[in-house]
């Protein structure tokens, strides 16, 4: 194994997982956002109100995205097991 082999192994788990992460934590972002000015706007200091929306958008999100997220990890996990033989040698 070479250091650029290792760089680019290391490499595409790090996309891997930024890819299936970014649609949980986007949606977050933007739920969190928008309740966030809801309470500048209104004055409501409670902290229920930002905790509560952004769990359940970030479930409704898993709900959303898991069949593509279920996909792309098994895709994954099958080109680096069919490509053990390719790493070893």
């Amino acid at each position: 194994m070479t250091p650029d082999f290792v760089i680019g192994f290391a490499r595409g788990a790090i996309e891997m997982t930024l890819l299936i992460a970014m649609p949980m934590l986007g949606i977050g972002l933007l739920v969190g956002l928008t309740v966030g000015l809801f309470q500048a706007v209104t004055q409501i200091q409670e902290m229920t109100l930002t905790f509560i929306p952004k769990i359940l958008a970030v479930f409704a999100a898993l709900i959303f995205f898991g069949p593509w997220l279920l996909n792309k990890i098994t895709g994954y996990t099958a080109d680096l097991i069919t490509n053990i033989p390719n790493y070893i040698g």
